[in-house]
């Protein structure tokens, strides 16, 4: 079976996947403890059943429980998710995306965070981005 997009997910299997990126690894409990009101057991199991088919969580065997992980790093996956915030919500525009969110943190940013920042925007000019 092919990987599914994040895009399509449901509520509930978005829900888990936050988990999981959140929290590195789960079982299933551990999963429905964070889970606005969480659903049975059984139907948990199918939502990490079908991520799984879906090629977007993968599991190890601990003793007698299953432990789930994202297949995706982290780091990747919230690339991914930018990239759909910026083009969906911000018709692609980098500058728009990055001025909302200075305005939703106050810009409360030190000197050197500042610095920090420009010295990134200045190396991503330079590599072509």
């Amino acid at each position: 079976m092919t990987k599914k997009s994040t895009d399509d997910l449901s509520r509930r299997e978005r829900q888990v996947m936050e988990i999981l990126h959140r929290r590195g690894e789960s079982t299933v409990a551990e999963i429905m403890a964070e889970l606005p009101d969480p659903p049975t057991y059984s139907a948990v199991r199918s939502i990490l059943r079908i991520l799984s088919e879906n090629q977007l969580i993968q599991y190890k065997e601990d003793g007698p429980r299953y432990v789930y992980y994202p297949a995706e790093p982290t780091e990747e996956a919230r690339d991914d998710a930018l990239e759909h915030v910026v083009r969906t919500y911000f018709g692609g525009s980098t500058e728009q995306a990055v001025t909302a969110l200075l305005r939703i943190s106050d810009a409360d940013m030190s000197d050197t965070e500042v610095e920090r920042l420009r010295d990134r925007i200045r190396r991503a000019r330079l590599s072509g981005r």
